[in-house]
């Protein structure tokens, strides 16, 4: 929120919020979802929506400012097609804000440069088992790595999508050619009570990613989640129970690159929507 300075009678933000980088910067330590969170999902044609960013588990989150340096892409792509960079205030939440332009299904998206990790051998063993990863579980234990601390790069690859004005048919299943990206191939105004049978893509740069783990959850009863793997298109089919907020999210790892001083680079997507 901006407030007056008593100074001078103008309008100035109130400082960066540090506490919340700091709380970000142990929060990655643990490899927590990440998502983007609109200040709505339904906005008017005209106004100006908050994207806000959110780390966490179990889709409860907090605050993640704006990090210049971090950011790769973070745009807004309209119905057709036209791209526009999120703007916004280093240290600030939301970490950006965009204005909606014309009518249909926008697509907000974040890239994030990679950031380093080292997790001991039972914290990173436990979360591959997690995410699914028992590809990775395996290779470590070949190479005899199961009880050795981990080296791992890993970034974000995030997208809301946002029906403005409440006139979307088309665009939301617009790629934004991330490494990991998560596609769905239903409209969330499709998903109506009579069937909500949600299809997802998952790609890995640009192809069909068979065989990995995904999951859905809604805001209300995250509790509740839901699994499934990818097939060989890399779809994914979830029937969800409910209406409201859901995050679809998955985890890829593979070696990293030689340069990067780490073992292993995992890829985080996620995508964010509201079923009304």
């Amino acid at each position: 929120m901006w407030r007056p300075d008593p100074r001078c009678g103008k309008w100035r933000p109130p400082p960066p919020i540090w506490g919340v980088v700091l709380f970000f910067a142990a929060a990655s330590l643990f490899a927590h979802d990440f998502w983007i969170e609109p200040t709505t999902f339904r906005p008017e044609v005209g106004s100006t929506v908050g994207l806000a960013l959110r780390v966490g588990q179990g889709f409860r989150g907090d605050p993640v400012p704006r990090m210049n340096e971090k950011i790769v892409k973070f745009v807004l792509v309209s119905p057709s097609g036209a791209e526009t960079q999120v703007e916004g205030i280093a240290g600030r939440d939301p970490a950006g804000r965009a204005r909606i332009g014309t009518p249909g299904y926008v697509v907000a998206g974040y890239r994030s440069s990679p950031s380093f990790l080292e997790l001991p051998a039972d914290k990173f063993e436990a979360y591959l088992k997690e995410e699914g990863l028992e590809s990775v579980i395996e290779a470590r234990a070949r190479k005899g790595d199961s009880r050795k601390p981990s080296k791992e790069i890993y970034s974000r690859c995030a997208k809301a999508v946002l029906d403005a004005g409440g006139g979307g048919t088309t665009g939301f299943d617009t790629a934004l050619g991330f490494r990991l990206e998560l596609i769905p191939d239903t409209g969330p105004k499709k998903l109506t009570p009579a069937g909500r049978a949600l299809k997802v893509r998952l790609l890995y740069e640009g192809k069909p990613l068979a065989g990995a783990l995904v999951f859905a959850l809604n805001r209300d009863e995250p509790e509740k989640r839901l699994s499934a793997r990818t097939d060989g298109a890399g779809r994914v089919r979830f029937d969800l129970p409910r209406a409201g907020v859901w995050l679809v999210k998955a985890v890829h790892m593979v070696p990293a690159p030689a340069e990067s001083g780490a073992e292993w680079e995992s890829l985080w997507a996620s995508l964010t929507f509201e079923v009304p």
